[in-house]
């Protein structure tokens, strides 16, 4: 993927801690979204953080969120709270000869921002489509749309993604030099991947019925 328009770090998206691992290309932030499935929803709520995993989709430049109208969250961010969401993928865990220099490799995207309840009917079933195809793809072709009742029950929230940060990590360990010369410890990476596996159908599914193509290929069979 080519550079795009870069970040523009804020003081609350610029990082204060290894800050060569920030990348301020927003195709590596396009990418980290892209490629996670759960992102966490943070804020504060009676006065007290909260952060709960919540479902999303990425469209341009805007994240969807979904969750229940009856989530205590969900109506505080629809009523202009400030939020943090975060999305983390684990590539790795990194073996050092010293406790002290193990580590992780990750990629990570943290979007702050207040988020506005999307109203208009269009864009929320646009938001609800969005958030589907990015975790289970093919899906809003396949199965049924929700219906007045369900789509009540469900509120959608539009986040810009302007104040964002993203922190890469993807190397191997980092040695003091008196434990380099060591020979008797082993050092190095354990890479870490998410795989999907065959599908189970739900018991109600009678024997014969065919999974479907957008599923089958998904899980490579």
């Amino acid at each position: 993927m080519p550079r795009s328009v870069p970040l523009s770090p804020t003081p609350r998206s610029t990082l204060t801690r290894k800050k060569h691992r920030a990348s301020t290309d927003r195709a590596d932030l396009y990418r980290v979204l892209d490629e996670a499935l759960v992102c966490h929803l943070g804020l504060v709520l009676a006065g007290s953080p909260v952060c709960v995993p919540t479902g999303y989709g990425r469209d341009g430049d805007t994240l969807y969120l979904h969750g229940s109208t009856g989530s205590g969250n969900i109506r505080a961010a629809a009523e202009g709270a400030d939020v943090c969401v975060t999305v983390t993928i684990l590539d790795g865990i990194v073996y050092a000869r010293s406790l002290n220099n193990h580590s992780m490799n990750y990629r990570c995207a943290v979007v702050h921002g207040r988020p506005r309840l999307v109203t208009d009917a269009a864009e929320k079933l646009r938001g609800l489509r969005i958030v589907t195809e990015h975790l289970a793809p093919g899906s809003w072709d396949h199965a049924r749309e929700p219906n007045a009742k369900e789509l009540a029950s469900v509120a959608v929230l539009a986040l810009d993604l302007t104040e964002t940060s993203v922190k890469i990590r993807a190397e191997g360990p980092a040695e003091q030099a008196e434990d380099v010369d060591r020979h008797d410890v082993w050092a190095g990476v354990l890479p870490i991947r998410t795989v999907v596996g065959p599908p189970e159908p739900a018991t109600y599914v009678p024997d014969g019925v065919v999974v479907p193509t957008h599923i089958a290929r998904r899980a490579r069979i």
